[in-house]
């Protein structure tokens, strides 16, 4: 009832090409949640946080960024360097993630309603997300110590939140 996948995950910059400069995935998208099906370009790095964040708590539609969102320009670490916000623009595909009795409910952006059960959820997250990061772990390293500080600080505070809420999430 949930599935999301990605295909030609790529750098912008650099025109596609592995880019050490460049800290956001971006990627094709295809989404089936209940009968819709969703197809987008999506800047997935971010979209994989958003989707590791819903294992753990509930995401409205509309509230905040879209689930496969258009861009994220920016990422802003929390002072801790334990988390991340991701600034983008108002585009891209949003649906509401919420949790009840084990499920979770999906509700699209035409109000249709979708329960799945919370394991093959998260499963699906998991490929998903596994997915970007292996795209990561490929490329070559970033140049995170040649950006100001508030871009290094993004990064790191982005594969930190990564790496705890897919840790924390195994352990449910």
């Amino acid at each position: 009832m949930f599935r999301i996948d990605v295909e030609k995950p790529h750098w912008i910059k650099n025109d596609g090409e592995d880019d050490p400069n460049d800290f956001c995935l971006h990627g094709q998208v295809f989404t089936k949640i209940g009968d819709e099906r969703f197809t987008y370009d999506a800047t997935i790095s971010a979209a994989g946080l958003y989707l590791l964040r819903t294992l753990t708590a509930n995401h409205i539609i509309h509230d905040g960024q879209a689930m496969l969102p258009c861009c994220g320009h920016t990422m802003y670490a929390h002072e801790d360097l334990l988390s991340v916000d991701i600034s983008g623009c108002p585009n891209g595909i949003d649906w509401s993630v919420t949790h009840e009795n084990g499920k979770v409910k999906l509700i699209t952006e035409a109000s249709k309603v979708t329960f799945v059960n919370f394991d093959d959820y998260r499963d699906e997250v998991y490929l998903f997300t596994d997915k970007i990061e292996a795209f990561y772990d490929k490329s070559s390293p970033k140049n995170s110590s040649e950006v100001d500080a508030i871009s290094r600080d993004g990064y790191i505070a982005f594969w930190n939140e990564w790496h705890i809420r897919r840790s924390k999430a195994s352990l449910r």
